[in-house]
């Protein structure tokens, strides 16, 4: 049995869609918020594409395809989480929208409703204080793509219950995930390790010790590693890393992350990486 079989989830962006088919997959009726009906379609259109591509690749039925689709609504209507049992937020990374948000699905659904929050990079404590009754409030913290990362970060904040992350563990789960238990801190513990590292690495490009292709050339093969950093940091967007880092390095003092210089610069130039089309390996770069 599921220990959540009434699922919300905050957003219908790129990560939104991921947890939403995730939980589909596993059974949950699944209903996602959206601030308007265009964004309702252009999620519902991008799942049922990633979907397509899978039964393109024999990775997944047709028939199972409609399935999970059957199972996920979109909605702009705040009123239609009100039976959900456990609500994940995957909204923009700005506390101010997060915190008016869970403030508001809180005063919707029951009393008894789990909260948890997809933030990368912002105080999962912090954010539990939009919720009455905190102690059901923690991180759910997946990586992109979520329906094909293994992995999920169990955030415990301050205030949440010992039980809860057991629960939150179960269902990660049963969402085919390995489940890991981490504190609330800046970058709970797969950025915390990551940040710095890949702000080395671009601090290291930026010396010239090498060109980009070579340094992810070393690193894939002296390390072992599926990507190169600079690769992933195309993959992920380099304003994503900034804004993760510079909130770590904002709440520690920690200069090892610190955003370096030249990622600032390739920020404030609109060079995102692979969603602008240009980045550390796109067709043109800061140097």
């Amino acid at each position: 049995m599921l220990e959540f079989e009434k699922v919300a989830v905050l957003g219908f962006g790129t990560m939104g869609t991921g947890i939403a088919q995730l939980a589909a997959q596993a059974g949950c009726e699944v209903t996602v918020l959206e601030t308007d009906q265009a964004r309702v379609e252009a999620g519902s259109s991008a799942l049922g594409a990633f979907l397509d591509e899978g039964v393109r690749r024999g990775k997944v039925t047709a028939e199972r395809r409609a399935e999970i689709l059957a199972r996920i609504k979109g909605t702009t209507a705040i009123e239609d989480l009100a039976d959900a049992e456990l609500v994940i937020e995957a909204v923009s990374e700005r506390r101010d929208v997060k915190l008016t948000l869970l403030a508001q699905v809180a005063g919707v659904v029951g009393g008894e409703a789990v909260i948890t929050t997809n933030t990368s990079a912002l105080s999962v404590s912090d954010l539990a204080t939009a919720v009455p009754r905190p102690e059901r409030f923690a991180g759910l913290h997946f990586f992109n793509p979520a329906p094909l990362m293994k992995i999920i970060e169990v955030v415990r904040a301050v205030q949440t219950a010992p039980e809860l992350a057991d629960r939150l563990a179960d269902f990660a789960r049963a969402l085919g995930k390995e489940p890991v238990l981490v504190k609330d801190r800046p970058g709970f513990l797969i950025n915390r390790l990551l940040m710095p590292y890949l702000n080395d690495v671009i601090q290291g490009y930026d010396d010239e010790l090498a060109t980009a292709e070579d340094i992810d050339t070393a690193l894939k093969l002296g390390l072992g590693y599926k990507l190169g950093p600079l690769e992933l940091l195309d993959m992920i967007g380099l304003d994503v890393h900034e804004h993760a880092t510079r909130s770590a390095y904002d709440a520690t003092l920690d200069p090892a992350f610190a955003p370096p210089p030249l990622l600032q610069a390739m920020v404030a130039a609109g060079i995102l990486g692979n969603k602008s089309g240009a980045g550390f390996r796109g067709k043109e770069n800061a140097r």
